[in-house]
């Protein structure tokens, strides 16, 4: 091949020839309309393009102007043809060989457009630039992604495999680059690459960039969706390969997780791709789709064609065989599921789905997982036949009086409200008493929203117990916290949950909890809150000095 700087003064040449034949031509004159500027064109990018220091550089250009000079060649010949009065060829066939010529035009000026637009003709190229390192220049990582997307959309097969190479080793080695990749690449150039008729090993190559990006953040994900990644990626999960399954499955798992995104999916028909990607997918695939699945069933729409689909027995199953990971994902669309309708939890039911997450919970050791399945859990409790068997069940009531004491703050909150709500015997409540002073903790806490809520509520169903009430007051450490609570100085707890306590506590006229009350001070407090109008202090005062004044009255009589 000749070197650049001959391939272009061979294709000034022939323009300088080519321009005025072009508007000597008489034949087919509507279609030279079209090719005369073209030809202009390119003769002002290829000025723009010499004036650059580097460009022979350039290993885009090696293919690009060659291909340039053999349609400029054609050109050249087709206007001779157009020109000459004994031409008697078909005229049928010279108006599709202009327009072939006018096509490859457009394509070979768009691309020397594109590469003068990118500036890598400004700094001498390799085949792929070196990655520039942590410390480099944000210009410097710009000009980069810059330059990869330039050979993604001008270059060769070969060309685009080591771009998407250098991407996905540069996504893979620093995911904060995506920001800087979904700024100044072509988002939709590589999205297109995600195409059944883009070649295997790009397509193959493309999908884990798209996956990589998007699994990077916000933006660069909100970027890939507007380009219409969604529709690709959900066909190649139906027709790809198994590892381009895996990453796709990823990329929407990762799209998805935006609530404004999730509803595209049954526009794509996604929703039964999902669910056979969930039965027959390999193990990684399985949990990308699981988790796709959770993410789509905040829409309503998407749940009923889930119902419809039959996707209830394949989670159900999944929670029996996944990995953690899958099973954590599969409870947590269960306990979205179940909070939405009786209809679901009665699906849900029907498939002894209450029953596996019992066992799951029984046998996890993830924090995370067993959050999910506590959380889906109490969706199920919302119904009768999950409320009966969850207040029944002993071993249950016990663990999560354990998770009250000793559990993350995500597991002491769901524990609290699963107190709080179920219908526990009283044989079971003097079992887990010793969760009482973990409760009150509870009661001082802000986060989350509502702790100190379902910390109240959970040790007063505890209090109906007589022996609860006097092993309360028997706890020195809970006495004073629930004491300090009342206290109006103290702002950190609402009023209303420490004196519905303390009424709980004078439930029955206990006079040891009166007079452990009254020392520790609760009196007082209580008798300040009811001036304040606080719900529920004028009852628990009343409790208080009744019994008071009984006490003395009784000591009076027996002096």
């Amino acid at each position: 091949m000749p070197p650049a700087d001959e391939t272009l003064r061979a294709i000034t040449l022939l323009l300088d020839r080519l321009l005025p034949a072009a508007l000597a031509v008489s034949s087919f004159a509507s279609r030279w309309q079209i090719i005369r500027p073209k030809l202009a064109a390119a003769k002002s990018l290829l000025a723009e393009i010499s004036d650059s220091p580097h460009w022979s550089d350039n290993p885009l250009l090696l293919t690009l102007l060659p291909a340039l000079l053999s349609t400029l060649r054609r050109a050249e010949t087709l206007s001779h043809r157009c020109s000459d009065p004994s031409f008697s060829g078909g005229k049928l066939l010279m108006q599709s060989d202009l327009d072939m010529a006018a096509g490859w035009l457009s394509r070979q000026i768009n691309d020397l457009e594109l590469l003068l637009r990118s500036g890598v003709l400004h700094q001498s190229t390799a085949i792929v630039l070196s990655r520039p390192d942590a410390a480099s220049p944000k210009e410097d990582l710009a000009f980069f992604v810059r330059d990869l997307f330039t050979r993604l959309q001008i270059g060769g097969i070969e060309f685009k495999r080591k771009a998407l190479d250098s991407l996905i080793q540069l996504l893979s080695d620093d995911d904060k680059s995506a920001a800087v990749v979904a700024k100044e690449g072509n988002m939709s150039c590589l999205v297109s690459l995600l195409d059944p008729n883009a070649h295997f090993s790009i397509r193959e190559l493309a999908v884990v960039a798209v996956s990589l990006i998007v699994s990077a953040g916000d933006s660069p994900r909100k970027c890939v969706f507007e380009e219409g990644a969604l529709g690709p990626l959900l066909r190649l999960i139906e027709c790809g390969t198994m590892p381009m399954k895996e990453s796709a499955a990823m990329a929407v798992e990762f799209i998805t997780d935006d609530p404004d995104n999730a509803w595209a999916v049954s526009a794509y028909g996604g929703v039964a791709i999902l669910i056979e990607l969930c039965k027959s997918g390999s193990v990684t695939a399985q949990s990308h789709a699981a988790g796709a699945i959770r993410n789509v069933s905040c829409v309503e729409d998407i749940r009923i064609a889930l119902a419809e689909e039959g996707a209830i027995p394949i989670l159900m199953q999944l929670l029996v065989s996944g990995t953690p990971s899958t099973q954590g994902k599969v409870a947590n669309c269960i306990s979205i599921l179940a909070s939405t309708d009786e209809k679901f939890r009665g699906l849900l039911l029907q498939e002894k789905g209450l029953q596996r997450l019992l066992q799951l919970f029984c046998d996890c050791s993830s924090s995370e997982t067993m959050e999910h399945v506590l959380r889906a859990i109490y969706s199920l409790s919302a119904s009768d036949s999950g409320y009966r068997m969850l207040s029944g069940s002993t071993a249950f009531i016990l663990q999560i009086a354990e998770l009250v004491k000793h559990g993350n703050v995500m597991l002491q909150h769901i524990s609290a409200s699963l107190l709080a709500n179920l219908a526990i015997s009283d044989g079971n409540k003097r079992a887990i008493a010793g969760c009482m002073g973990s409760l009150v903790k509870l009661m001082e806490s802000l986060k989350p929203d509502g702790m100190q809520e379902v910390g109240a509520k959970a040790l007063l169903s505890l209090l109906t117990v007589n022996s609860n009430k006097k092993e309360f007051v028997r706890d020195e450490k809970s006495l004073m916290r629930l004491v300090q609570m009342l206290d109006p100085k103290n702002e950190v707890v609402s009023k209303k949950f420490p004196v519905a306590v303390v009424a709980a506590l004078m439930a029955g006229g206990s006079q040891g909890c009166r007079r452990r009350l009254v020392a520790a001070g609760a009196h007082g407090h209580v008798q300040r809150l009811a001036e304040l109008d606080v719900p529920g202090a004028k009852k628990a005062l009343q409790r208080l000095s009744a019994n008071r004044l009984t006490s003395i009255l009784t000591r009076a009589w027996r002096e």
